[in-house]
């Protein structure tokens, strides 16, 4: 039956008003506080991407009896893409229970960062210290990162702080069997609960002080880590149980968490950025791209064309073409030379100068010229040649040829070692992708201490010069070494490099970055011949030694070798290199050797595993600041201040966030979604987009899968 309308009285709106603006206070108030049910509810993340401990569905058991034993549930899961901040909000605390490996990645990072700063509660179980290298914040968390462990034994543990709800039910002494952890990056905020007496066993590395459980509060939330737990007969032993449940209890706090605090940013979604094809089926061997303020293109191939891409018309057209060295006559030889690299002046809007680094067919060497663009067109007569230097041919392999500007108009450019990698032909002993060092008579090719580890050579180096009107150059201050310096060149800006094949420099700061192509040892032959193959991604805040051909990644060293008889050699010292090759010609004793910033191996690599494995070619994109670019095509700010590198073979670009001082924090995906096809370089437009140039996937081709493209950004 349908009813009458009732009219309202005055007093009656008042009531409702009244009623409704209470009921919206009781909503405000809800959300500000974020307070989680009367029930505390922990979520147990499991997930692993190395090693997996037997122990887990045990352990996931125990964690699930403690709850319904002490009045909280036990949530499970071993799926990352449960790290959103809408699951995480409800948990009173979170347990990485054997987690190993890179098992976060992008915004699953930053949803746990968030969560923690929102006041909420974290537990490391065991192997909780294997896992996430290359996310720096991660490790400061859980309190030092796992190093080693010797066999399974009995050691004497030492309470020492037995008013902590985790320790307090233990012995003063407490001797269990266990897998005993050596750390590294101990953080210096962490209160210590167990410390482990080294002289109870076998294979300690820590010394007196050797932490083994400890609590601390980081960045707005709650934090516990015990190293005990990795064999299954801990998770029924009551004491371990009373250890992890007061650990529980202390990280769970008073179960509240206000997002209000919590500062770390989200990542823009990836559906946000589409790639914009330019020119499709059409290069040969690209090698780099440069922008002009116009938003036209120009693009280097290595056998020596350049092509002019015009935005307005979307055409592209041959501009130019040098006769470069791009292939040899030796057998069974392939030459990497030819048109290398190519980078618009900073003022090209007034002078079009050009400036390319090629290998002149005519002479063995690779130079550095300035040309004129006009009328669409590289202009041959315009040419002022403002470098060259040696380079020996009929080799394969090495050539560098990056160019880039930093702050001032200062000119880097990147060359090559222009040493083989590859074992000398009828030879007993040879470098087998190791470091070459064979300094014998004859044997020139396969030295590379001639050339990167030569203060007085320009190759396997990264040059800074200043180029005048004229073409002419002059050295601007603050190189490695100081104009005068005996046996040395004062071009040289960094040294020890193996091909340092692209390179890009902050426009703020001025910090060089590169990606160094590394050796191809597939495995460590610490005690003989020395680290397996590294690719390296390098940032110079200032002048340095990088270490080739006598060490690589965290500068681990390579054995001196005789060539002649086998015999294997000393290391060398970092912090006092010594290039005793008869083919030196520059100082013997170099500057201290820098460790790399990112480093990584064929396999997954133990410090940044988030490089994945397989073959490796390491480059280097721009750092992004969006206040230098316009407001309509420019990407959102959550980029500033991010180095973007690329992996060639691997397919990906990578966004690396920094700290204040320059130092690495994490690194994340970047279209993370999307494999790229060879992409040899990657250039930001004045409008601060990223034009991309892809070599394909086939060698020394022409490929159907090589183009240039443009990533846009639409909100």
């Amino acid at each position: 039956m349908r009813q009458k309308s009732r009219k309202l009285t005055p007093n009656m709106k008042k009531l409702i008003q009244s009623i409704g603006l209470f009921s919206m206070a009781i909503l405000l108030l809800t959300a500000c506080s974020n307070k989680r049910s009367s029930k505390p509810t922990i979520l147990v993340f499991s997930k692993t991407a190395a090693f997996h401990h037997d122990a887990i569905p045990t352990g996931v058991k125990a964690l699930q009896d403690l709850g319904a034993k002490n009045g909280f549930d036990v949530d499970t899961t071993t799926s990352a893409a449960y790290f959103q901040e809408d699951s995480l909000k409800k948990y009173a605390a979170i347990v990485f229970l054997q987690t190993t490996g890179d098992i976060l990645s992008g915004n699953e990072e930053i949803a746990l960062e968030r969560y923690i700063q929102s006041g909420g509660g974290f537990v490391g179980i065991h192997a909780a210290s294997d896992a996430e290298y290359d996310w720096r914040w991660y490790g400061k968390m859980v309190g030092a990162y796992f190093e080693s462990h010797p066999a399974q034994q009995d050691a004497k543990l030492v309470v020492t702080d037995a008013t902590h709800p985790s320790t307090k039910a233990l012995p003063k002494e407490w001797v269990r069997k266990d897998e005993w952890y050596n750390f590294k990056n101990i953080s210096s905020d962490i209160k210590v609960l167990l410390n482990i007496d080294e002289s109870s066993y076998e294979g300690g590395k820590n010394g007196k002080n050797h932490p083994m459980a400890w609590f601390h509060e980081f960045d707005g939330g709650r934090v516990f880590y015990t190293e005990l737990g990795h064999t299954i007969e801990s998770y029924a032993d009551p004491l371990y149980l009373g250890h992890i449940l007061g650990g529980i209890q202390y990280a769970m706090g008073d179960n509240t968490g206000n997002y209000n605090k919590a500062h770390s940013v989200f990542a823009p979604e990836e559906k946000g950025f589409t790639k914009t094809d330019l020119v499709t089926g059409t290069f040969f061997e690209p090698t780099e791209l440069t922008v002009l303020p116009n938003l036209d293109i120009l693009v280097a191939q290595r056998r020596g064309e350049i092509y002019y891409y015009n935005n307005e018309s979307k055409k592209i057209k041959q501009a130019g073409f040098l006769n470069v060295y791009y292939k040899t006559e030796a057998p069974g030889v392939n030459a990497e030379e030819g048109l290398l690299g190519m980078q618009a002046d900073p003022d090209f809007a007034k002078n079009h100068h050009v400036f390319i680094f090629y290998s002149p067919a005519d002479k063995s060497v690779n130079r550095l010229s300035r040309f004129t663009f006009e009328n669409d067109t590289i202009v041959n007569s315009s040419e002022k040649v403002v470098l060259e230097f040696y380079s020996q041919r009929d080799i394969c392999c090495h050539t560098g040829g990056s160019i880039a500007f930093g702050p001032g108009k200062t000119l880097f450019v990147s060359t090559g070692d222009n040493t083989t990698p590859f074992d000398e032909p009828n030879q007993k002993y040879a470098s087998h992708g190791y470091a070459p060092l064979d300094d014998r008579p004859g044997h020139l090719q396969y030295d590379e201490q001639r050339g990167s580890g030569n203060t007085n050579d320009l190759r396997g180096k990264v040059l800074r010069i200043k180029v005048k009107e004229d073409g002419t150059y002059e050295i601007p201050d603050g190189n490695l070494f100081p104009k005068g310096t005996p046996n040395t060149r004062p071009e040289i800006y960094t040294m020890g490099h193996r091909n340092p094949y692209r390179i890009s420099v902050d426009q703020k700061n001025g910090y060089l970055y590169w990606g160094e192509v590394g050796p191809d040892a597939p495995n460590d032959s610490l005690d003989i011949r020395g680290p397996q193959g590294y690719d390296e991604v390098n940032q110079a805040k200032k002048p340095g030694n990088f270490g080739w051909p006598y060490f690589i990644g965290n500068n681990y060293a390579y054995h001196m070798y005789d060539y002649a008889t086998g015999k294997t050699g000393p290391t060398q010292d970092p912090k006092k290199p010594i290039n005793n090759s008869r083919n030196n010609t520059g100082l013997k004793e170099l500057p201290p050797a820098q460790p790399a910033f990112i480093y990584y191996p064929y396999g997954i690599g133990t410090d940044f595993p988030s490089m994945g494995s397989g073959s490796r070619t390491a480059m280097a994109g721009p750092v992004y600041y969006s206040d230098l670019y316009p407001a309509a095509t420019r990407y959102p700010s959550y980029y500033d201040g991010k180095f973007f590198l690329y992996e060639w073979m691997r397919g990906y670009i990578k966004a690396v966030t920094m700290d204040g001082k320059g130092d690495f924090v994490r690194m994340e995906p970047f279209m993370g979604s999307h494999r790229w096809n060879g992409a040899i370089d990657i250039e930001l437009g004045p409008d601060g987009r990223f034009y991309v140039l892809e070599y394909g996937k086939g060698w020394f081709s022409k490929n159907e899968d090589a183009g240039l493209s443009r990533i846009d950004y639409k909100k």
